[in-house]
């Protein structure tokens, strides 16, 4: 009986040592003193593997530390980051100037500047490396250093080719020219002569001064401004706008401001109406003007009477308004200035006095000018046949007895390129350019008292102011001679 429960208890223990491979993890047998076979079963764990949160604690540690370690050179390079950020500010403007000629560095210069790029692009570097990966912000700065590095040595080079020795010349003889300039007597320019020809003819003018839209509004396209041209008018500050009914032919009323700034606030306006009641619905146009060819001289408006080759000119003191024919002239839109409808007469004032620009059949469209005897009857004293086409000029204005016309280049500039000296029967062409505002040109008149042009521009009122060549000079080029 005792043989058989060894027996039974050693093939158990053989069973438990042979036990499935999938429950069994650790299996150790042995045989004690009193010949019995005992072994130690490891069973697993399979409700909580400890060991394995084991491992995770350990792991989780070293990563901590290990983010610990990167904040702490993050924020070592955050300082030294910003302060880099704003030394590259520094020199990209510097580097810039240097580009563009601005200012003139030294090898010495050249030498810091890639110091300072040397320094910035070490630190670039050691971002990109301690960061493991790739960062937007120290990508864009490296890009920029590296830039700017290719910027620098490109400069130095220029230098070599001895630019800067050039410069280092230059800036030496303007210095021998301003101490030249010191020993010379200073001369100031001569106090500008209005109303007097002591110069040399029109050689430029200035960038348009706009002052207002005109005071019947954007509609009123057409029609003319400007203050007396008369030389030696009572009246300097009064200003005139004549601004023409909306069918771009007919002037029924002028409108006057005392003064400048009246004209500025629309203020104190004075209102001539050219046409008259007769009864009932009827009215008399006869006095009113045609186109935007208008004028006023010495206290008087000068104006095409409508529908007519009569010139007319109104008193502003009586409201009269004489009649003259201008013999010969077209009139109903037959010879106007280019895009401008009904200006067969454009009268225009300057030093020499009064003028009517205009044209006949005879003349086959060609400008002419005529002088006008302003102490009579105001009629033609002398006349001058030009070959410029007169629809082929967008305007025109006189400036000491010489005539001057215009043409579009485009829809912002305007060119004075044709004029006409009636003193020596000369013409020829020239070149100066006008910035205008609006597209079309409706009327420029000169006024001597002020050297000023004024330009009604597709209702805007406009003003340029002259510039003339100094009386030793000779005016430009003529071509042609009648």
């Amino acid at each position: 009986m005792e043989k058989i429960l060894i027996v039974l208890i050693l093939a158990l223990t053989l069973g438990c040592c042979t036990a499935a491979p999938s429950d069994v993890q650790n299996v150790t047998g042995s045989v004690d003193e009193g010949g019995q076979c005992l072994c130690t079963v490891i069973l697993p764990d399979n409700t909580f593997p400890m060991h394995r949160m084991e491992s995770l604690e350990i792991t989780s540690r070293d990563l901590s530390i290990s983010v610990q370690k990167e904040i702490t050179k993050i924020r070592s390079y955050q300082g030294n980051l910003e302060s880099y950020l704003e030394r590259l500010s520094n020199l990209t403007l510097r580097v810039g100037k240097v580009e563009l000629g601005v200012l003139s560095y030294t090898e010495l210069d050249f030498a810091l500047l890639k110091l300072e790029l040397k320094e910035m692009e070490s630190l670039a570097v050691q971002l990109r490396a301690s960061l493991s990966g790739s960062n937007t912000i120290v990508e864009t700065l490296f890009i920029e250093i590296h830039n700017i590095s290719v910027m620098v040595n490109q400069l130095e080079s220029y230098d070599k080719n001895n630019v800067l020795a050039v410069r280092r010349e230059m800036a030496t003889l303007r210095k021998r020219l301003q101490d030249c300039e010191k020993n010379q007597t200073i001369s100031n320019p001569p106090p500008v002569s209005y109303g007097t020809c002591d110069h040399g003819g029109l050689v430029n003018v200035s960038k348009p001064f706009v002052v207002q839209l005109n005071w019947r509004g954007f509609s009123y396209k057409y029609g003319g401004w400007g203050r007396d041209s008369f030389v030696n008018t009572s009246n300097k500050s009064l200003l005139w706008v004549a601004a023409l009914n909306t069918d771009a032919r007919m002037m029924q009323l002028v409108h006057f401001h005392p003064a400048y700034d009246d004209l500025l606030l629309y203020k104190n306006p004075t209102d001539k109406t050219l046409s008259r009641h007769i009864s009932g619905s009827n009215f008399d146009y006869s006095n009113c003007g045609q186109g935007s060819g208008m004028t006023l001289y010495n206290n008087s408006l000068y104006y095409n009477c409508y529908n007519s080759r009569y010139m007319c000119r109104m008193n502003l003191d009586t409201n009269e308004v004489q009649r003259q024919i201008l013999p010969d002239a077209v009139y109903n839109n037959r010879f106007s200035y280019a895009a401008v409808t009904f200006q067969d007469m454009d009268f225009a004032a300057d030093e020499e006095g009064l003028w009517v620009l205009y044209s006949t059949e005879e003349s086959a469209g060609n400008i002419i000018i005529g002088k006008l005897n302003v102490i009579t009857n105001f009629g033609i004293e002398r006349t001058w046949f030009t070959t410029q086409y007169k629809p082929g000029v967008t305007n025109a204005f006189m400036i000491c007895g010489v005539l001057y016309a215009t043409r579009p280049v485009n829809t912002r500039r305007e060119e004075i390129f044709y004029m006409y000296d009636t003193k020596t029967g000369k013409e020829g062409k020239l070149s100066i350019i006008m910035d205008k505002m609006m597209e079309t040109v409706q009327n420029i008149q000169y006024n001597p008292n002020d050297h000023k042009l004024y330009m009604y521009n597709d209702g805007y009122l406009v003003t340029y102011d002259a510039a003339f060549l100094q009386s030793s000079e000779p005016q430009l080029p003529t071509e042609h001679e009648n």
